[in-house]
Parts: C-alpha cells; sequence; structure tokens
C-alpha cells in the first residue's frame, strides 16, 4: 500500500508529499541493519560456543563442528550429545536415546548394533559408535522439518498483538480507501467534473494522504530494533538469545522452575566421605584426606576390598558420568576385572550396575539413588532389613549431600535383568557415599531478586528431597518441611497442579515429570521459564514458555532452549529480566503513540468520506506532524530505560487508550475544520494551515502524557519536538516546503482553544487509565 501510494504521487509530479516513502526505506533498511547486526553477533557468540562431537578418524577421535560431519564419519557416542545426522549403530553398550524432538514420546528408545539413529535425537544413557549416512537436507528431520531449529518461534505477546493489529488494518485498509477516494472526488463536485477539470489529482493525493496516516509504518520498526538492541546487550553480558523475541519472554514469566545441579550449585559435586550402612565413617576416603584408594600392585600396600574393586570399576567405567568422575578422583588406577553384565545409568532409573562372574568381587553391584536401589516389599514400602541405612542416608541428605548407596547381590545379573534394567534380587547395602555441590556464590542474590519481582521460585531435581531442601534453605528459601517426594506425585495434572502451588521443592524428580510439571503450571495459566544443564533437562526446556540453558549444559538442551548463558552464571537471569522489562514496556507506550494516530487517521478518513469534506492534510504535512509527534520521539522512547514491571494484556492497554485518544484528536481537526469552513470559509491552504497546528499540538500532548514519569532524558525529548512544531511554522525554507503558515489571529485562536480542550480530554484518558 505504501509503495502503490509513493509511485502514484511520482506519476502525478507530487514529489513533496511523497516523503513518507523515503520514511519507509529508511523504515526498512534501519530494522534490517538492526537485525542483521544483532543477528551476525548472536552467530559469532554461537560459533564461539558451538556444539562439538566426537568423531573417530585415522589420527583419532577428534571434536569438530557439527557443520563439518561428513558421511561415513564414526560417531561416539555418550550421553547428551544430540545426533547431527541419520546414523547406523555399530557398538551399543547400553544405549539409550530420546527421540522426543522428532516423535513428540518422550520414553527413551534402547539401540544395538544394526539400529538407524535420526538425526535431532539425543543420547541419554550409555555409549556405542555409529556410521553417519545422511547429513543436512538428506537427513530424516531435514527432510521432514521436525528437527529442533535454532530460530524456531517463540510465544511473543507483542509479536501476536503487532499481528492482529496489522491484519486488522490490511482487512480494513482496501473499503476505506474506497470510500475516501470517493469522498474526495464528490468534494470536487463529482466524477464526472473531476475528471474533466483534473481536479481529480488533488482529490487522488487528498485519499493517499488519508490512507498512508492509518498504516504505523514504524510500529514494526521500533519491536524489531527494540528487540534487536536488546538482544546486543545481552550478547555482551555472554546471554546468547536465539530468537530475538526471547529478550521479552521473561518479563512476562510468573513462575521460574530450577534444576539444583548446575543452576543453584556449580554441578561439579566432589566425593565427601565413605560410610557403613550404620551410618559409621570409613576413614582414608573422603577428599578432605587427599588420599586415593589403589591396588595390590605396588603402589598402595594393600588389597583392595570387594566393594572398593566394584567402585573402582565405576569409576573407571567408559560410560562416565558426573559420579563416575567424581569417584576416579579417589577410586583411581585400581585393578577391576572385565565384567560379566553392565547396566549404564539412566536418569529415569537413577542406578548404574555392573556384574562379575568370579573373583573377590563377584554377584552384581548397584550403584545409585538409595531409595530406588535397595529392595522393597510388594506393598511399596521398605524392607525392614534395610530401613536403617535408608534413615541414615536420609539423615546425610538432609544437610545437603548428594548420597549415593552402593549395593550388592550374591548372584550376577542374568541377560535378561540387564536388558529389561530389572534390580537383581536379595541387594543388600555395602557402603553409602556422601557428594557436595559448590553453592553458586550468586545464588542467594538471584532468588532474593526474584522474590522482590513477585515471581515464584519451584527448585525440580533428580536427588533427594532432602538434600534438595537443604540446598534450597542455603540459597534462601523460605517453606516447611523437607520437599516433596516427586515418586509421590499424582499422574492427573489437575491434581498435579495443585501441589505445585502450594510447595517449592521437589525431590526424585524424573525427565518426564519435569516436563509434566512445566505443563501442569501452563494449564493453570502460569508463564513458566525453565533452567537447566543436563540431558534429563531437554524435555522440561523445551516445553516451557522460555528455556534457559547454562553453556556447559548438553548439547541437547542448548539446542532447545531460547536462552543460553554462556558463562554458565545464574546472576545474569535479572539483566535478562531487566532488559525484557524494558523492551516490552517501551514497546507498549511506541505501539499507543502510532495507534492513536491510526485511530483518529481512520476515523477521519470515514468522516471526511461521508461529508464530503475536502482532506484538510497534504501527505507531506502529515509525515511533518507524525516525525514530530511520533516518529522521532518514538525511536528514544523505543530505548530508553523502563523497569516497569510486566501486566499481562499489552494489546488491550495499548487500544484503551489509542482508541478514545485518537477520538479526541478527530473531534479537535474537524472542529476546527467546520469553522474554517463554514463560520468564516477560508480556502483549503488556509484550513490545511489551522488543522495541522491543532493535530500537532494534541500529539504533543499524547506524547507528553505517554512519556512519564518524566526524568531529564525525556523532557529535553518532548522539549525538542515542541522547539521542532516551533521551527516548522517559523523557518521559512521548511515552513515553504511543507506549504505551511501561521492562521488568521481568529482562526488561529480556535485551533489552539479547540487543540487545549483536545490536551485536557486527552489527560482525563490517561488519568482515568491510571486512576488505580
Amino acid at each position: 500500500m505504501v509503495l502503490a501510494s509513493f509511485m502514484l504521487l511520482l506519476l502525478l509530479g507530487r514529489w513533496q508529499d511523497a516523503l513518507f516513502g523515503l520514511a519507509a526505506l529508511a523504515n526498512t533498511v534501519i530494522g534490517c541493519v538492526q537485525e542483521l547486526r544483532a543477528r551476525r553477533m548472536l552467530e559469532r557468540l554461537a560459533l564461539l560456543h558451538d556444539v562439538q562431537v566426537t568423531v573417530l578418524r585415522q589420527s583419532g577421535p577428534a571434536e569438530i563442528a557439527v557443520r563439518d560431519v561428513l558421511p561415513e564419519d564414526l560417531l561416539l557416542l555418550r550421553p547428551g550429545e544430540q545426533l547431527p545426522a541419520d546414523a547406523c549403530v555399530l557398538t551399543a553398550a547400553g544405549l539409550e536415546v530420546d527421540e522426543s524432538l522428532l516423535t513428540g514420546e518422550s520414553d527413551p528408545v534402547p539401540k544395538t548394533a544394526g539400529d538407524r539413529l535420526l538425526s535431532g535425537s539425543s543420547v541419554i544413557a550409555g555409549t556405542g559408535r555409529a556410521r553417519v549416512e545422511r547429513i543436512g537436507a538428506d537427513s530424516f528431520a531435514g527432510r521432514i522439518g521436525a528437527q529442533a531449529k535454532r530460530f524456531s518461534l517463540i510465544n511473543s505477546e507483542l509479536r501476536n498483538g503487532l499481528n492482529r493489529i496489522l491484519r486488522t488494518l490490511s482487512w480494513a485498509l482496501l473499503p476505506i480507501m474506497a470510500l475516501v477516494v470517493n469522498g474526495q472526488i464528490q468534494s470536487e463536485h463529482g466524477w464526472s467534473e473531476a475528471i474533466r477539470n483534473g481536479t481529480w489529482r488533488d482529490a487522488a493525493v487528498a485519499a493517499v494522504a488519508s490512507v498512508i496516516s492509518m498504516i504505523p509504518q514504524g510500529l514494526v520498526l521500533m519491536t524489531s530494533v527494540a528487540f534487536a538492541v536488546g538482544a546486543l546487550k545481552l550478547a555482551r553480558r555472554q546471554v546468547l538469545v536465539q530468537e530475538l523475541p526471547a529478550v521479552e519472554a521473561l518479563a512476562r514469566v510468573d513462575i521460574l522452575c530450577l534444576d539444583k545441579t548446575g543452576t543453584l550449585t556449580e554441578g561439579a559435586a566432589v566425593f565427601e566421605a565413605a560410610y557403613r550402612p550404620d551410618g559409621q565413617v570409613l576413614g582414608g576416603y573422603g577428599s578432605q584426606d587427599g588420599r586415593a584408594v589403589a591396588g595390590a600392585d605396588g603402589s598402595g600396600g594393600r588389597a583392595l576390598a570387594r566393594w572398593e574393586l566394584a567402585l573402582s570399576w565405576f569409576a573407571a567405567d567408559v560410560n562416565a558420568n558426573a559420579t563416575s568422575r567424581c569417584l576416579r578422583s579417589v577410586f583411581k588406577d585400581a585393578p577391576t576385572a572385565s565384567p560379566l553384565s553392565t547396566v549404564v545409568f539412566a536418569s529415569s532409573r537413577k542406578w548404574s550396575a555392573v556384574s562379575f562372574a568370579a573373583g573377590p568381587a563377584s554377584g552384581a553391584w548397584v550403584l545409585g539413588a538409595p531409595e530406588f536401589v535397595l529392595n522393597r516389599a510388594a506393598d511399596g514400602a521398605p524392607d525392614p532389613s534395610v530401613a536403617p541405612v535408608l534413615a541414615v542416608a536420609a539423615e546425610l541428605a538432609l544437610s545437603g549431600r548428594r548420597v549415593l548407596v552402593l549395593a550388592h547381590a550374591p548372584t550376577a545379573m542374568t541377560g535378561r535383568e540387564a536388558e529389561q534394567y530389572m534390580l537383581p534380587p536379595g541387594l543388600l547395602p555395602v557402603v553409602v557415599l556422601t557428594f557436595r555441590e559448590q553453592i553458586r556464590p550468586d545464588a542467594a542474590r538471584t532468588l532474593a531478586y526474584f522474590k522482590d519481582e513477585g515471581i515464584g521460585v519451584r527448585i525440580i531435581s533428580g536427588d533427594s528431597p532432602g538434600t534438595v531442601s537443604a540446598v534450597a534453605r542455603e540459597v534462601g528459601l523460605v517453606f516447611e518441611g523437607d520437599g516433596v517426594d516427586a515418586r509421590t506425585l499424582p499422574s492427573d495434572p489437575d491434581q498435579l497442579g495443585e501441589i505445585l502451588e502450594g510447595h517449592l521443592v521437589f525431590g526424585r524428580v524424573t525427565p518426564g515429570q519435569k516436563k509434566d510439571m512445566v505443563q501442569a503450571l501452563q494449564r493453570r495459566g502460569h508463564v513458566v521459564a525453565m533452567t537447566g544443564d543436563g540431558v534429563n533437562d531437554a524435555l522440561s526446556l523445551k516445553e516451557a514458555d522460555l528455556g534457559i540453558a547454562m553453556g556447559s549444559g548438553a548439547a541437547a538442551t542448548r539446542t532447545v532452549s531460547r536462552l543460553v548463558l554462556l558463562d554458565n552464571k545464574f546472576s545474569r537471569l535479572p539483566a535478562v529480566m531487566a532488559e525484557g522489562r524494558r523492551v516490552i514496556a517501551n514497546v507498549e507506550r511506541v505501539s499507543m503513540l502510532f495507534l492513536t494516530k491510526t485511530a483518529y487517521a481512520v476515523l477521519l478518513s470515514l468522516a471526511y468520506a461521508g461529508l464530503f469534506w475536502p482532506f484538510p492534510f497534504l501527505p507531506r504535512q502529515l509525515s511533518a506532524v507524525d516525525g514530530l509527534t511520533i516518529g522521532i520521539p518514538a525511536f528514544f522512547l523505543a530505548l530508553m530505560p523502563n523497569t516497569r514491571r510486566y501486566v499481562p494484556g499489552f494489546l488491550k492497554r495499548s487500544l484503551m487508550f489509542a482508541i478514545p485518544a485518537g477520538s479526541v484528536a478527530a473531534v479537535v481537526v474537524l472542529a476546527v475544520n467546520a469553522y474554517a469552513l463554514f463560520g468564516t470559509a477560508y480556502p483549503l491552504p488556509t484550513v490545511r494551515n489551522a488543522t495541522v497546528l491543532a493535530l500537532s499540538v494534541v500529539g504533543l500532548w499524547v506524547l507528553l502524557v505517554l512519556a512519564r514519569p518524566l526524568d531529564r532524558w525525556r523532557r529535553l525529548l518532548v522539549a525538542s519536538m515542541y522547539l521542532g512544531l516551533g521551527g516548522l511554522l517559523a523557518l521559512p525554507l521548511v515552513r515553504d516546503f511543507f506549504a505551511l503558515a501561521v492562521p488568521p489571529p481568529d482562526l488561529l485562536a480556535v485551533s489552539l482553544l479547540a487543540a487545549s480542550a483536545g490536551c485536557a480530554g486527552i489527560e482525563a484518558i490517561h488519568r482515568h487509565l491510571h486512576k488505580d
């Protein structure tokens, strides 16, 4: 519409009135430059922290970027890695993958040699090797477009609201334009007379002026610039924004779900101590001793106990997870027998196992969470023989430690038990192990900020409720009890939502439950953000309104997240929230400016079309009014600091101000026009001078109202626009270009009186909307 109007005016030789075309071109250029600048900055950041995969080539294992993977490459598969291409499994040791990004099904899928792996799926347990078959667009995810994409659409209230406005205007413009064209022709004494005298040209220019004034050209520009500048600011703070509107999302969040490990804590746990089942400390194993257990090969001077042999295998396990790495610092360089069978660790099971057929460590050894490992009676209650050790584990967990138990069964696991992940019968606890995580120094301060801002926090972790509760209290959360054991949670989303409303801390949460908890909160009307770093968080991060991953997290979590904290600093989140608030509050303020103009433009177009009055503005005059009252100030207002809390209903609030304010402005213009045409019968150029002055004064008062609260910079901005209006009427060159002059005294008085009444009306509307 803008381009067609621009071309029409050029064809008519009215280039002075085609200024809006240059403004539209500037909008496009500025918007594209800002978005491209932000995108390049984000891509540079993404490149520095690119997802890496391990391939086996002639020179040995090598870490390469996903984009460098080639067909026939051998992929080394480890937990947390995302498949960059379609591949065929060559070897597998307890390999399980999560294909939820492709199929929507969250259950882990076991894989053995010969099975196919699809790009976009993630390894959640076990290890293996796979040969790459198809990459890029030839892969399964590339063909069906189902792979999690870096720039997928986030639910943005600003974007949704602007789209609704633009869709409505698109449908309304053509019929309104037809009415305006007819009205302007009729004001020139009808179609035949206008065509015969050539006055249809003036009617066409007037019609263009009315139509162009209805289009909020700069609103989309201001929104995209605000998003882009916000993303650039966050990028300088090591926050990777995977989609520009994500800077808005955290401003709307009212529930923040946190995974304990890697978010509240540093993520790198330290092995602390070993305990007998009765709670007695076993000396010489904790990190505080600075000693490691060694074998009877001359380096350690003593033979290892059976349980030490078993732990040495877990420490040396090639399927290493964080626990294995912690054990390796203490139980290292120890001889181990070849296992008969193994079960790799998975978050859903919370245990791993190894079996030996013979030797001092014969039988089955299971390492994992005490509540999941130790035998249970048929009714689900703990076996009486292991109740004391569960009590010891619970007491240790209450101090904030992470607690695992090593249990032994005399008979090795059968192949069926290992394949189906069945615990062997007769497991008895042998040793209890404790680990301690370092609380992030900024965690307490960050959580206090969210509390002050009225944002609810839920801590959701796979560790025991006692451990999670202790950490939560250490970072300043106040709550009763020792946290909720997720194994007792109902599956019904409504019941789950009620529990989530009343409790803050949850332990023993499985990956599927994390996703269910996010969905239950969303069903109750909450806007949910989720933070995490492990592959077990990927489902919930993808489901949340805003997924936030740590830069050191698994590839799968970074892929599905909207924001990535590249330096792993939890304290970055307040800055993200502040930036989101600035964006959404400023765009709302700017949208009121633009929509007020759209409102009075539509009303004036319909009024002049129905009254058959000549339209009282030239396009260039409206360009000047728009520049002073909207265009120039909107650019500054969109980028100024703004800490106002987010309140839902951006579009409703914008329209509740814009429609009545636009109606007041339209009435002022019609009143001045009526006096000038019928009171003293001034010629049309003089009428235009009076209406431009009246509309400018009212528009500047709208700016003054929306710029509040006025600080030094906003006062300077508003004052500059008033001076600009004075220059528009006083400077000869500018005045001549815009075909303006100061109206005669009586018409000037009427214009200023009508404009003053309009300003009073605008003030009344603003105070009414902000009376609470």
